[in-house]
């Protein structure tokens, strides 16, 4: 269903400035910071040439590996599987190469305005996202309790549905001041944002997003909530999310992040790629014509790291799958924080010991997709008996959850997601193989359209993951549960170190998993530009004073703190 909010802000002054993520915990313009014609900082020429650990080749360490390149520095990127991380982009064995699927990230607000400044900078185009009910959407399945209702707006489903959409905008007026804090975000009112939110962080720290909704009048309907959990709003069905803290779902509403998306024409995973090989035209230190890849033996990243610690003189001393070992002054950390208790053997000495507590008690959502290619988008043929698309995006109850219909153009080859499911719903498919999902997928499917053959337009084998299932992630992405703001605090305000003891500096966490607005590429940008920072300020550098940085003003916007007894 589409994003559902109270009528004073969807009737918003035009005028007003497009939101931006920085979102309530944090509220610092990353986007004003990156379109600075200052830049965003700089280290003695003492420091030209010094190396800088960048671990995670993910849009995070390839962002964070950039910024440092124009400073001067010179990154030395560590990647275990591929560039990109979590913007995985394939294609289908025997296809055309212009058919992709992105296993990972591949729907974008508008309101991710960092990641916006990185996509418009490298010369990529992008295109409205197929949700369901969306403009971009020719028409959307809700199925329910073996049900379908076919919509091209909302006013075309029952009227259920509608009241589920107004109970959703009155339990978030009601309950998080919605209306006052998406109008202090637009018009970056850091005042009143910190306002709003000291008092709902304390208020609703103990929270899960479904004891949220029970506590509102509005849905005091156990159905409402059902159909809510299983429909959801924006991106499809929330009930998965239903245990998770209320914060980070009101983090996603506030920001507008599950409205208006937009994918990458040709694939999310060209943006790490691109920076990869860009050559910046400003740049200090490095002669024109630098980029990553040139800085890097063979233009290829150092394979995985397999060990961390620590060595005299408060070095980060890193050993690889070859059994390379090289001490840093620095290092940037931005693979998925359970690797640190896993895959990689660790020095206690890394971090204090609360902020070890801090990452392994960081909470993963699960993730499941499969997609094929299909000889045309034969899901705008109509119907002859009801003049309607013959098959249409899907919301279901039964195991597929939900269905998008990806469109190249008329006659020309597409693609079918055929499920995508979070948490236990992706559990469901761990033990199947590609062609097992997609036999008990196109059963399902076939439940619900029973006129549509999909087989017969099947071009290609499938393509899938679990992301629960990836050796170098165990899981998609973090969702704070109840009581966990205290360890997100402690992991995102990391880069702050003049706070920390002389021996548990110069390794700086970021990535999805550190930022407050979990699963969205924005909080990869946003944390990797905080790490900059830091690494910058380690180093003895500083920012323009007309462009201070997120560590400059941090004593300003810092993140409610919690008491801790």
């Amino acid at each position: 269903m589409t994003s559902t909010v109270p009528n004073a802000v969807e009737h918003a002054d035009e005028q007003q400035p497009p939101i931006t993520m920085f979102g309530p915990d944090f509220p610092y313009a990353y986007d004003d910071f990156l379109a600075h014609p200052a830049g965003i900082g700089q280290v003695p020429a003492t420091e030209h040439g010094t190396e800088v650990a960048v671990i995670g080749g993910g849009l995070s360490g390839i962002v964070a590996a950039y910024e440092l390149m124009k400073m001067g520095l010179k990154p030395v990127v560590y990647e275990a599987d591929r560039i990109g991380g979590r913007l995985r982009t394939v294609g289908f064995e025997g296809c055309d190469p212009s058919l992709t699927a992105e296993m990972g990230a591949m729907r974008f607000p508008p309101s991710s305005t960092a990641l916006q400044h990185y996509i418009d900078l490298v010369g990529l185009e992008t295109r409205p996202f197929p949700n369901p009910l969306a403009e971009a959407t020719p028409s959307t399945v809700v199925d329910l309790k073996g049900e379908s209702h076919y919509a091209e707006t909302m006013a075309d489903l029952p009227q259920v549905y509608r009241d589920v959409a107004d109970a959703w905008a009155r339990c978030l007026e009601e309950g998080a001041d919605f209306s006052d804090m998406n109008r202090a975000l637009r018009e970056r009112d850091v005042p009143r944002i910190r306002e709003i939110w000291s008092r709902l962080v304390e208020k609703l720290d103990n929270q899960t997003f479904y004891g949220f909704l029970c506590e509102s009048e509005a849905f005091k309907s156990f159905r409402h909530r059902e159909i809510f959990g299983q429909v959801g709003f924006g991106t499809g069905g929330w009930d998965t999310d239903f245990p998770n803290s209320i914060l980070e779902i009101l983090r996603v509403v506030y920001t507008e992040a599950d409205d208006h998306h937009r994918g990458i024409v040709g694939g999310s995973q060209q943006l790490p790629l691109r920076l990869w090989e860009r050559e910046p035209e400003k740049i200090v230190h490095w002669p024109y014509g630098t980029s990553l890849k040139s800085l890097h033996v063979d233009g290829e990243p150092r394979p995985a790291v397999t060990r961390l610690g620590r060595t005299a003189g408060n070095g980060i001393t890193v050993t690889d799958a070859r059994g390379d070992i090289r001490t840093y002054r620095a290092a940037v950390f931005t693979a998925q924080s359970w690797m640190l208790l896993s895959k990689i053997d660790c020095d206690d000495s890394l971090f204090p010991i609360d902020h070890w507590t801090a990452i392994e008690r960081t909470h993963y959502m699960e993730s499941s997709k499969l997609f094929v290619p299909v000889d045309r988008p034969f899901w705008l043929d109509k119907d002859e008996d009801t003049g309607r698309d013959v098959m249409s995006m899907t919301l279901t109850d039964r195991m597929t959850r939900g269905t998008y219909l990806l469109d190249n153009g008329p006659d020309q080859p597409a693609v079918i997601c055929l499920s995508y499911t979070w948490c236990d719903d992706s559990l469901k498919w761990l033990p199947l193989s590609a062609n097992e999902r997609m036999e008990v997928m196109l059963k399902s499917l076939g439940e619900i359209y029973p006129k549509v053959d999909i087989r017969k337009h099947v071009i290609g084998s499938p393509v899938t993951v679990s992301w629960e299932n990836e050796p170098y992630f165990m899981g998609a992405f973090k969702a704070n549960l109840p009581g966990h703001y205290r360890y997100q605090r402690r992991l995102f305000t990391h880069f702050m170190q003049d706070r920390l003891p002389e021996d548990k500096r110069g390794l700086f966490l970021a990535g999805d998993d550190i930022s407050w607005t979990a699963g969205w590429a924005e909080g990869a940008v946003q944390t990797a530009l905080n790490a900059v920072w830091g690494v910058m300020h380690q180093l003895g550098g500083a920012t323009d004073p007309s462009n201070p940085g997120p560590g400059d003003l941090y004593d300003e916007i810092a993140p409610v703190e919690l008491p801790e007894d």
